[in-house]
């Protein structure tokens, strides 16, 4: 059986004097009391004075709509060494989402009705609600479609083959076909394979410099031009996981001002990080897709503030340190986010945006965005944006430590989440 010890559950939560961001709310940057009855926000007003089971009243206490991280890596089944659901969902909580959408790149691969409905119901007890994206072909072998239908009907949000591009363009054109029947959304992951085969780190002068075989940026854009033509002769529904350059931006840019129905989803690393950071061999900057130049993540970060960018992600993905703690060529990509995620990126953005940017990705998969209106569920992270720290490696509650942001300037606290009647506080 699967518990949440830290899983506690109120009939009434009273949060004092809360400063409300949310840019859709009426109550947007006022501090008022909230008050949530029964996993239902039944007051919104100065001064509530009621007997409350649990009353939060924290030092510049600040709340928003739940926060949401579409692109979330674990381990479980097949990999729990590296992350087992459970640890991963208390990561989750912890970090401030609401919401999570993990990735097949388990083994086997989420393929089937049966691993859907499994893991979903062994993560129903978390305050933070599981979502998942399974393989569009079976086995995330990328011959065969999977039963797009029944693992739909099983809870499915996406479907795609993690870090993996569709070579059979007929394959991923009759699933963009299939799934209008129920509204799916296909994953199409922009990486060309050829192009990533020993390939180290972005192609231009940095890996020039350190002598390392680079990876272009035609490896992304190469893809992601063939799926969005498929994309508009279709009329189908698409979501690219990651995009890291300022001609990808581009490509997306102008397919939605040709009306494809196409989101997008950018890692945090690529905001705040640069192929500069691995001029030391750190491998922890290893990642997929590869840190670009400067000018990539300018275009990143305006795409993002335009709304081309849809959503971002912490790219959260753990990798053993037998595989991760190597010499920089033999070592795995991957870095973990999600403990960092909030506290990081004030180095780039303002608060408002800052929310808007870890919440405005849920409706895109189906997942209701509750605001703070009276009669609404409760999908609220605590929070607050004020005092500095730098992370260390003490500040990682994932089983994995491979982590680029120790060592980074943070800002800001994470007091926790409440979603419904359940209530997490760190």
């Amino acid at each position: 059986m699967f518990y949440f010890c830290y899983d506690l559950h109120f009939m009434k939560i009273l949060l004092k004097n809360a400063t409300i961001i949310n840019e859709k709310s009426e109550f947007h940057n006022e501090t008022l009391d909230i008050l949530i009855e029964n996993g239902i926000v039944s007051q919104i007003k100065k001064d509530i004075d009621i007997d409350a089971d649990s009353i939060i009243n924290k030092k510049d206490l600040h709340v928003s709509s739940g926060w949401f991280d579409p692109n979330i890596s674990f381990g479980e089944p097949g990999f729990e060494l590296r992350e087992t659901l459970e640890n991963g969902l208390l990561t989750a909580c912890k970090s401030g989402f609401t919401n999570i959408l993990i990735n097949p790149n388990t083994d086997p691969p989420i393929s089937s009705q049966a691993d859907v409905s499994h893991l979903l119901q062994k993560s129903k007890s978390s305050p933070t609600a599981l979502h998942i994206s399974a393989s569009l072909s079976e086995n995330g072998e990328g011959k065969n479609m999977a039963s797009l239908y029944d693992l739909h009907k099983a809870g499915s949000k996406a479907f795609g083959d993690f870090n993996s591009v569709l070579k059979n363009s007929s394959l991923l054109r009759v699933a963009l076909e299939y799934v209008q029947a129920f509204n799916g959304i296909i994953q199409a992951y922009p990486i060309d394979e050829i192009f990533y085969e020993k390939g180290q780190m972005h192609e231009g002068l940095a890996s020039v410099n350190l002598g390392l075989k680079g990876i272009p940026t035609i490896a992304e854009t190469n893809p992601l031009s063939r799926d969005l033509s498929l994309l508009e002769y279709t009329n189908g529904k698409m979501h690219i996981p990651y995009i890291s350059s300022e001609r990808g931006v581009k490509l997306i840019r102008d397919a939605k001002k040709r009306g494809l129905n196409v989101s997008c989803c950018v890692g945090i690393p690529h905001l705040l990080f640069t192929d500069e950071n691995l001029l030391e061999f750190d491998t922890d900057f290893k990642i997929i897709p590869p840190l670009r130049n400067s000018s990539d993540q300018k275009a990143l970060r305006e795409g993002l503030l335009d709304g081309t960018i849809d959503m971002i992600s912490s790219l959260h993905q753990p990798v053993n340190p037998e595989l991760k703690n190597l010499e920089f060529v033999q070592s795995k990509e991957g870095s973990i986010g999600m403990e960092a995620a909030f506290k990081v990126m004030h180095e780039c953005f303002p608060l408002d945006k800052i929310i808007t940017f870890f919440t405005r990705g849920k409706k895109r998969f189906g997942i209701e965005d509750f605001c703070f209106k009276i009669g609404s569920s409760a999908d609220i992270t605590l929070f607050t944006p004020y005092g500095k720290d730098t992370f260390k490696i003490g500040d990682i509650k994932s089983t994995s430590k491979n982590c680029m942001f120790v060592g980074t300037e943070t800002k800001g606290k994470i007091y926790g989440i409440i979603r419904g009647e359940k209530i997490h506080l760190n």
